[in-house]
């Protein structure tokens, strides 16, 4: 998935200039797009409410479904992160406050250590905020033995993609983590969401109990925290990534090398809003999600850079430990093989 001559030949930075005239967002475009989402979003779970009389399991596979709805809901509330959605900065972040109630993500936290990421995605020696995990061979080597299997079992599919996901959306974004000591609006936004939470909480429990939320709310949320999660690791965790020391690193060409162009059929990328045309959001993140495709369209080098397939992407899954040597990510097995790492 290496990137082809004509991306290698134009830089990282020229590609910026590039991409700056897809930057205008389009009001009525925006406004089509929330539409399109929220009204098929609502009316899947009156259906799922409703089929709770004849079936749960039909009630929670409706659900379970509206979690992708929910996933194209929270790239909408990203794109309104990066104030690319809306002409208007302050339409956009109260878009994106309302949307973050229905994503159990407070807007005003999440944008500031979504910007973090941005801005030191694939430096080694800016991790932590904003990303996944991912140790050198070298800090993997330094580990004690308890410290390596804390990072295996961090790494593990289980943790990563099942549990992680639902404690990140559940209870991690119930306070504002990392940002504890910046002031009082990042507690504003995330106190402000958990409160409009916990008024639609009570409403659903108040109009038709605990089974809503048991078989409703919570698959639909769990489903989309899980199918996001896997889509932000794909986006950056594969073999040929970028991952550099302070002295090395270069924010724009770590955007367009360490950054996937996730290969998903329709209406998968629908669905996920086009997040997977992933390595040229980070290159310049002012393009609104649907003009992304219209990028590809005109820059044929773009469109096969970084191509990364749905397949190739289940593989990435064994990928664990940075090698800076050989420039890649590799598993713990060929780790193993190559340093003698147990």
């Amino acid at each position: 998935m290496a990137a082809s001559d004509d991306t290698q030949k134009r830089s990282a930075k020229e590609w910026v200039l590039v991409l700056a005239k897809y930057r205008e967002p389009s009001t009525s475009r925006s406004i089509f797009e929330l539409v399109a989402t929220l009204v098929p979003f609502v009316l899947l779970w009156g259906l799922a409410w409703a089929s709770l009389s004849v079936s749960y399991w039909l009630a929670f596979a409706i659900a379970a479904l509206n979690g992708l709805f929910l996933v194209r809901i929270f790239v909408i509330q990203h794109d309104c992160g990066h104030a690319s959605y809306f002409s208007s900065r302050k339409a956009q972040d109260w878009v994106g406050r309302c949307l973050g109630v229905l994503t159990l993500t407070p807007y005003d936290v999440w944008r500031r250590t979504h910007s973090i990421h941005h801005s030191h995605h694939g430096n080694l020696d800016q991790r932590g905020i904003g990303d996944v995990l991912t140790l050198t061979v070298e800090e993997y080597r330094a580990r004690s033995r308890f410290g390596r299997f804390m990072y295996r079992l961090y790494r593990h599919p289980l943790v990563l993609f099942v549990l992680g996901p639902s404690y990140l959306f559940i209870l991690q974004n119930r306070l504002p983590l990392g940002l504890m000591k910046s002031g009082w609006r990042y507690w504003t936004s995330a106190m402000g969401t958990n409160a409009m939470i916990a008024i639609i909480l009570g409403l659903i429990i108040y109009l038709g109990g605990f089974m809503p939320v048991l078989l409703i709310y919570l698959p639909t949320s769990v489903i989309a925290g899980t199918v996001g999660v896997w889509l932000f690791y794909v986006q950056h965790q594969f073999e040929e990534t970028h991952w550099a020391k302070t002295e090395d690193w270069q924010l724009h060409e770590a955007a367009l090398e360490g950054s996937s162009h996730y290969i998903l059929p329709q209406p998968l990328r629908w669905l996920s809003a086009n997040i997977g045309i992933h390595h040229v959001h980070h290159l310049y993140s002012r393009i609104p999600f649907y003009r992304l495709p219209e990028v590809l369209r005109d820059n044929a080098a773009l469109a096969e850079a970084q191509r990364l397939t749905v397949w190739e992407s289940f593989k990435s899954v064994n990928l664990h430990l940075w090698d800076e040597k050989l420039q890649k990510l590799l598993s713990f097995r060929e780790a193993k093989k190559l340093y003698d790492l147990a």
